[in-house]
């Protein structure tokens, strides 16, 4: 009798090492929704500030769902539990828009989703691949949205997509804060009936994480230039909109990065076309103001603006300055929330909140919360006129000449 042995398949990972990926996985690896992910940058604009920022939602996809096996197999899950874990891993993020997170503020005011709202995905290019397997969609989207009782393991306060995410973009950024013992981390995790848990011997891990997230913010994810590079897509975007093109917004959502922006190059609006170049050739706008808390009523702006709110300031602020509102761009991101780390730690003695063991997750947040910045962008020509307009639009208190950033 011959017995056949089959090798699983291997992918070379810069971040994990060698990824194995479950012969049940492969045809989902290989469908559409997931192979456009290598077209979606993980980090939208950031390479315009970092050159290698060029990694994409694929892999970053893969890695959480090899992290999630790992939980899993500590946790000691059952066969079914873990394939559902590992695949609502791999499909987390295919819901994601050109360009990642840039084009999700448009998501959620014309759309009223985001990213990981993916039922309808999951049910029309998933739903005939998961029926073998004996997984309803429904399920898989119970997870990532963290209705489940294993979404813990990929959406939580200590979840493997966040410890993915971290350690790659600091890999292909160069940022050296993103540090985080992923693996230390999971083998101090447990799965409670409550939820994840966290032995005491994995608190510097777990602190590690919080350290890595605090530190990324400012110098990733919301430097200024992503987050100019941002503005100036979701204006260009905006544009495009109004010529009404042909599936409008709801088509646009499903484009990858390269095909939109060739769609936004080749636009009837000539301003949408005018950003793209701008964008294509770095021709940024610049800071004109980039106010933190201690300069502004910080509860007016505690959520955020949405889009459409911030185009609308920006053209009563152009009108003051004596520009056109094209040329400026307001962007007012949510005021960062408390990381209240709600897991609990386990010794053999008893079970406490995290917050009681680590002094640091308050400091944390205090450097959060003065990360916040305001800013408004402009050409360069405008920036004296635009800060004085909105300085005065936006009641915000000049700095000193030692505070000033730009």
């Amino acid at each position: 009798m011959k017995i056949l042995l089959v090798s699983p398949k291997i992918i070379k990972d810069p971040v994990h090492g060698y990824v194995e990926v479950d012969e049940k996985i492969l045809q989902l690896l290989d469908a559409p929704a997931i192979q456009r992910l290598r077209y979606i940058h993980q980090l939208g604009f950031s390479y315009l500030v970092y050159p290698g920022a060029n990694h994409t939602r694929f892999e970053h996809s893969v890695g959480t769902m090899h992290l999630a096996g790992v939980a899993c197999r500590q946790f000691g899950l059952e066969e079914d539990d873990r394939l559902l874990v590992m695949i609502a891993a791999l499909l987390h993020d295919v819901g994601h828009g050109p360009f990642s997170h840039a084009s999700e503020p448009l998501m959620e005011s014309r759309l009223g989703r985001t990213h990981d709202d993916i039922v309808g995905i999951t049910e029309t290019q998933f739903g005939a691949l998961l029926e073998p397997l004996s997984l309803s969609p429904t399920e898989i989207c119970d997870v990532v949205k963290g209705r489940h009782r294993l979404s813990g393991i990929i959406h939580g306060d200590l979840d493997v997509d966040r410890m993915d995410y971290l350690l790659r973009d600091a890999y292909y950024t160069g940022a050296p804060y993103g540090t985080v013992d992923a693996h230390r981390l999971i083998r101090n995790l447990h799965l409670t009936p409550d939820g994840i848990a966290l032995d005491e011997n994995g608190i510097n891990a777990a602190e590690s994480l919080l350290i890595a997230r605090t530190l990324m913010r400012p110098t990733v994810y919301y430097h200024h230039v992503s987050r100019i590079g941002e503005c100036m897509f979701q204006l260009a975007v905006l544009a495009h909109m109004e010529t009404g093109p042909v599936g409008g917004f709801e088509r646009f959502c499903g484009l990858d990065d390269w095909e939109c922006m060739h769609e936004l190059k080749n636009s009837p609006s000539s301003l949408t076309r005018e950003i793209t170049a701008r964008l294509y050739r770095r021709q940024l706008y610049k800071r004109a103001v980039y106010a933190g808390q201690d300069q502004v009523n910080a509860a007016a702006f505690q959520n955020g603006w949405p889009v459409e709110r911030a185009r609308e300031v920006a053209g009563e602020i152009a009108g003051r300055a004596g520009c056109h509102p094209s040329d400026v761009l307001v962007d007012i991101p949510p005021v960062p929330g408390e990381m209240s780390l709600e897991v609990q730690v386990k010794n053999r003695h008893t079970v406490v909140g995290f917050a009681e063991l680590s002094p640091r997750l308050q400091t944390l947040n205090q450097t959060r919360r003065e990360q916040w910045r305001l800013g408004v962008y402009t050409l360069p020509q405008y920036r004296d006129a635009v800060a004085d307009a909105s300085a005065e639009i936006l009641h915000i208190k000049k700095p000193t000449r030692q505070e000033t950033l730009f």
